[in-house]
């Protein structure tokens, strides 16, 4: 997550980046993973720390790399003004240009052996913190307002590592544990661990690639991001429950109710019966929609 320097010509865009803030302060609250990971320019930003040329290296690699070639070239070929560098920079939006001075008078100012660190360091702050500076001042609104109070803001964002934020917001990523899903089951309705329908289901969420188990996941629970510790850090009361499905209809596809975690699975008569409705609801535009089909 990384605002766009061009985000901010548009008023309304801004009114965006408060509303995000004050949702991403609000799932942080309550623990709620939404998926989210802060570009290290942004969490840098947002605790006031200053930003060098390697913080920079993910957010943009281009830039990262032209500026470290000009830090490593040759001296006398700097001096010799074959780069045409000054202290400034353009800036285009929606077609317009701009030229932006990084000191007083910088467009005059030629880049050479012995300034060039500091116009890298220069161009660093105005490209990634000065031309994103209402984005973020939007953003750490909302996110303030929902949080902490404003003038404790960067303290928070001080006290933590990026990577325990990124947990926190974004959950647990790469594989999700079969096992520990199973763990975390109960069964209702009829069924019991030993039907062949469980075992049958179990062997078909173990086949699924991630991403399709993760559709599973959210089709029963609405939950798309488990948390960085699993599902022992979901709010599971009674743990998740499959139920046997309430028609006697085997072709059906399964049901749920996401409010209770629960998830309606009709009696079907094959594994590869089962396998077939499970992949039919792992479809992006199945798994978000609920109710028997």
């Amino acid at each position: 997550m990384c605002p766009p320097p061009t985000s901010g010509a548009d008023p309304l865009q801004l009114k965006y980046y408060d509303f995000a803030g004050r949702m991403i302060g609000l799932a942080l609250m309550h623990n709620v993973p939404v998926g989210v990971r802060f570009d290290r320019t942004l969490f840098f930003q947002l605790a006031g720390r200053p930003l060098t040329l390697d913080d920079v290296a993910d957010a943009d690699p281009s830039t990262h790399a032209s500026c470290k070639k000009i830090l490593e070239m040759d001296p006398d070929l700097v001096d010799s003004d074959a780069l045409g560098l000054t202290f400034a920079w353009e800036v285009g939006v929606f077609g317009s240009g701009d030229v932006i001075d990084l000191l007083p008078g910088g467009r005059d100012i030629a880049v050479d052996s012995k300034n060039r660190g500091q116009y890298i360091d220069l161009l660093i702050q105005s490209l990634f913190m000065a031309s994103t500076k209402e984005q973020l001042t939007h953003f750490a609104k909302g996110f303030s307002y929902m949080l902490v109070k404003p003038e404790l803001r960067k303290l928070f964002f001080l006290s933590l590592h990026l990577e325990d934020l990124d947990s926190m917001l974004g959950g647990r990523i790469g594989t999700i544990d079969v096992q520990e899903w199973k763990e975390y089951t109960r069964y209702d309705g009829g069924y019991t661990q030993q039907d062949d329908q469980i075992n049958w289901f179990w062997e078909a969420v173990t086949s699924m690639m991630v991403e399709e188990q993760r559709r599973l996941l959210f089709f029963w629970t609405s939950v798309e991001y488990l948390p960085f510790d699993g599902f022992r850090g979901l709010d599971l009361g009674s743990g998740l429950v499959i139920s046997k499905a309430s028609s006697k209809i085997s072709e059906h596809l399964p049901s749920s109710s996401t409010c209770i975690y629960q998830l309606n699975l009709p009696m079907y008569t094959s594994f590869a019966m089962m396998l077939s409705r499970l992949q039919k609801i792992t479809q992006e535009h199945v798994s978000n929609s609920f109710g028997e089909i």
